[in-house]
């Protein structure tokens, strides 16, 4: 008997198929990979399973990347399994080449995406000339009720109406590969000729949201602070106090100077003037109130429920989409979380009331039943456009709690679940009502009137707010009533002096939302149209994308801010300065969106689309390999500290930091050291201390020839040969050779960081190492030393403290194995026994029965 194989993109999708069809075509016998019953064969794949790679011809290894190689223009795009997937790959490609499976249906997510996950999976299954001879079909769901799936069946899409959207997804795959591997290839190239290896990424997203943040960086450092003033008094009205703020009521808004407000002095004579006018003067009051009303935020998507976590607990992107990810699939009590839509389909009323009742009644909800339960008796729950929407839905709906009850969450994790709880009961609840108040009151003095306002809001009725108690309250104090025309008295007057600010740097939430409105960037009406719904990067990698910023060291985080590097403004300068600036906007995508979206109507042709891809790629390698690198034009800076050898001026270029001279004339002394020893950006203020002190470290990120990391100190040394000084790596040998000599150290003008375990005596920072007082010198009887750097993770002062005082450091999560090159995660701790610092690792989740396992243990390397 012939069968159906149906393809899911997720395991919990293939066995919502699964259920829908059950009452229609029979009970299903589960398998470990799949479901089947004398009909259908139902499985799943978890997201991608194969990659493009580059044929062996073009695979050029790390290290060995040079223009002779580029560009990488393959003929044909081959694929790999991915490596964490590899046996649900093999279990498919069974099932595809089944002899009993004449049909194939296409069940992934109804999108490019789902498409290309699909496609891929053919392909790789069938590598053969042939290719498949099977019929493919695609259902093609918004909704995932029982019904909706089962009158997906009944209205399968052929394969030769899915071709357009498949070539799209091909197409944007492959030229998102082309472009990131010859631009990468291209820039690494480029800023490597001098030697080592600077690797330098760039992407078609990632280099856009890299300049986001890097403009906004220039806009801050560009910045003038400008003082001005407010005049803020307090009135006494027959029943009360009350504050208010000195307005111009005649100001318009400038265009051409956006720091211009209408209760902005900008000289002190002029605030002052006004404060003296109405000190302990009599007013005039008038006021107007009318009603408004607020709707509850929409349901969440993925980047909302990012930015909100972000902000409202520090979440990193990363860490929500864990937390989202695993309350989907090892709690099963949130919905798919990758998704782009606020909405839910219309046939989801049903399901939006059961889960309602599910928050009633289940014990571990027990906090949300009142709101669950009036949103039932009142009968909030009911179809409405803000919420059951199927033009809104895309592949995937809005976030939502599921029909299973939460249980045995972390804190992490109910702190989220929270979030999307009272957000779907909020979304249903009316909307908030208030009174606004505005009150103006005016001050007379010798024929001049001064205007001042004071603004108050009141909570009438609180709809959807109620939800969430006093947490999302208005903290407007209500205003003191006062009568019609009322005069009123200053009490007290003063003017406030202040300073502009500059605009703020972006947090992980105001990053977030900037790549999701990126199309408002973009001046071509078309252009911007594409990519309105897109942005840069999708829900589902935007965490993903901010994460490879900072791995490469594009980015730092610091608190909650999000700051660029050296080398990201270095990235920024050369593409520029090469003329393919493109690469750094977002109209890079809008185009691309634009011209497969005419590809998904069958308006353009896969080759031509393709043709401009190849084309684009050749064009960034060409410009790369023609251009001087000396002459990179950029806005580069003048250092404050002199040139150690003249005292001249110190200058930036594209490649190094360079004497110009006692008066900066460019007529410099020689002096002259690399911007990226070790293929390591300096930092300005870096090269700052680097050229005061002639040393500064240990420094981690640095890169030998053959592009594996390491961290060094550096020095500034004076050579006789040269007659100048010259940068040298330092990875602690004087120390060593200081020590070995027997010379004293003198500590008297450190702080100890605690007793050594050893002896007790005092460890102090002494080269690349926390070294006890007692191991150095000509009279040492200790040997404790332990690495400022061990496996590429630094150890601050603060966490040696810690190992010192009680014995481990809290859990540190950068160590690169040696070996693997792999990071991993271990305290350090302080064995007694072995008498050094050891690694200490997580203990693992007892297996059943229950056992205790034991911490392991291994030396850590200094």
């Amino acid at each position: 008997m012939s069968k159906a194989l149906v393809i899911a993109e997720k395991p919990s999708v293939a066995q919502d198929i699964v259920r829908a069809l059950t009452p229609v075509v029979g009970k299903f016998d589960k398998h470990d990979e799949y479901f089947e019953n004398d009909s259908y064969v139902v499985t799943s794949a978890v997201g991608h399973l194969v990659e493009i790679k580059a044929p062996e011809e073009f695979d050029v290894k790390r290290g060995k990347w040079s223009f002779s190689n580029l560009p990488v223009i393959p003929p044909h795009f081959e694929l790999n399994p991915i490596d964490k997937s590899k046996g649900r790959l093999n279990a498919i490609v069974k099932l595809i080449k089944r002899k009993d499976v004449t049909e194939i249906i296409n069940a992934c997510d109804a999108g490019r995406e789902g498409e290309l996950i699909f496609r891929l999976i053919v392909q790789y299954a069938t590598p053969a000339k042939g290719g498949l001879s099977k019929g493919i079909r695609r259902l093609w769901l918004q909704s995932m009720t029982p019904q909706a799936i089962r009158d997906g069946f009944d209205k399968l899409r052929s394969d030769e109406q899915m071709q357009p959207l498949a070539s799209a997804a091909r197409c944007r795959s492959e030229a998102d590969w082309l472009v990131g591997i010859n631009g990468t290839r291209a820039m690494t190239a480029f800023n490597s000729r001098d030697g080592g290896f600077f690797l330098t990424t760039v992407g078609r997203v990632q280099t856009p949201t890299l300049s986001i943040v890097v403009e906004r960086e220039e806009k801050i450092r560009k910045f003038v602070s400008r003082d001005y003033w407010e005049v803020r008094a307090t009135f006494a009205a027959q029943a009360g106090l009350y504050d208010a703020k000195w307005f111009n009521p005649k100001w318009k808004k400038s265009e051409d100077d956006p720091e211009l407000r209408a209760d902005r002095l900008w000289t002190a004579r002029e605030a002052e003037a006004i404060a003296d006018a109405v000190r302990h003067q009599t007013g005039k009051v008038t006021e107007e109130s009318k009603p408004s009303s607020q709707s509850s935020p929409l349901l969440y998507d993925l980047t909302s429920l990012q930015r909100e976590a972000n902000s409202r607990f520090g979440f990193s992107a990363k860490t929500t989409l864990s937390l989202a990810q695993a309350l989907y699939e090892k709690h099963k009590v949130l919905t798919y979380p990758r998704t782009d839509s606020r909405a839910l389909p219309e046939d989801y009323v049903a399901v939006a009331k059961q889960t309602m009742e599910m928050l009633v009644d289940d014990e571990a909800t027990r906090l949300y039943a009142p709101h669950a339960k009036k949103a039932l008796t009142e009968g909030y729950v009911k179809p409405n456009k803000r919420v059951f929407d199927n033009t809104k839905v895309s592949d995937h709906f809005a976030i939502i709690p599921t029909l299973q009850p939460p249980k045995s969450l972390t804190e992490a994790e109910q702190k989220l679940y929270d979030m999307v709880v009272k957000r779907f009961l909020a979304v249903f609840f009316p909307a908030a009502e208030y009174m606004i108040t505005t009150r103006i009151t005016v001050v007379q003095h010798q024929g001049q009137e001064h205007s001042f306002q004071t603004n108050g809001k009141v909570l009438v009725k609180p709809g959807w707010l109620a939800v969430y108690g006093k947490e999302a309250q208005e903290d407007d104090a209500t205003l003191v009533p006062v009568q019609a025309g009322e005069t009123v008295r200053n009490e007290e007057v003063n003017a406030n002096a202040l300073k502009t600010r500059p605009p703020a740097r972006y947090s992980e939430a105001t990053l977030l939302s900037a790549m999701e409105g990126a199309g408002k960037l973009i001046d071509d009406d078309e252009l911007r149209e594409a990519m309105q719904e897109k942005g840069l990067g999708t829900p589902a990698t935007r965490a993903a994308i901010i994460e490879g910023l900072i791995l490469e060291k594009y980015l730092v985080r610091e608190g909650r801010e999000l700051i660029p590097t050296a080398k990201a403004f270095q990235l920024m300068t050369l593409l520029r300065g090469l003329g393919v600036e493109d690469l750094t906007k977002p109209e890079l995508t809008g185009n691309w969106e634009y011209q497969l979206s005419q590809m998904e109507r069958g308006r353009l042709s896969r080759e031509a689309f393709m043709n401009e891809i190849a084309a684009m790629t050749e064009r960034i390698v060409q410009k790369a390999k023609e251009y001087d690198r000396d002459t990179i034009p950029g806005d580069y800076a003048t250092l404050k500290t002199p040139c150690p050898k003249c005292s001249g001026v110190v200058k930036e270029n594209y490649r190094r930091f360079s004497c110009a001279g006692p008066k900066g004339d460019d007529g410099g002394c020689g002096f002259s050291i690399s911007k990226i020893p070790g293929a390591r950006s300096f930092e300005l203020h870096e090269v700052e201390q680097f050229l005061r002190d002639k040393r500064i470290g240990p420094l981690e990120g640095f890169r030998s020839k053959a592009g594996w990391p390491f961290t060094a100190e550096l020095k500034l040394v004076y050579d006789e040969e040269l007659g100048n000084y010259k940068l040298e790596f330092d990875f602690g040998e004087d120390a060593r050779k200081e020590a070995e000599a027997g010379e004293a150290v003198d500590f008297s003008g450190q702080e100890s960081l605690g007793a050594c375990p050893k002896c007790h005596a005092s460890v102090f920072e002494h080269g690349t190492s926390y070294v006890c007082e007692k191991s150095v010198g000509p009279h040492a009887t200790c040997d404790f030393k332990s690495g400022k750097i061990i496996l590429q993770q630094p150890v601050t002062r603060e966490q040696m403290g810690k190992l010192l005082k009680e014995g481990r450091t809290d859990l540190l999560d950068n160590f690169v194995s040696a070996r693997t090159r792999r990071k991993f995660k271990a305290f350090l701790k302080w064995d007694a026994k072995e008498g050094k610092v050891v690694f200490e690792f997580e203990p693992r989740a007892p297996r059943a029965p229950a056992k205790k396992v034991a911490a392991k243990k291994a030396a850590a390397k200094p």
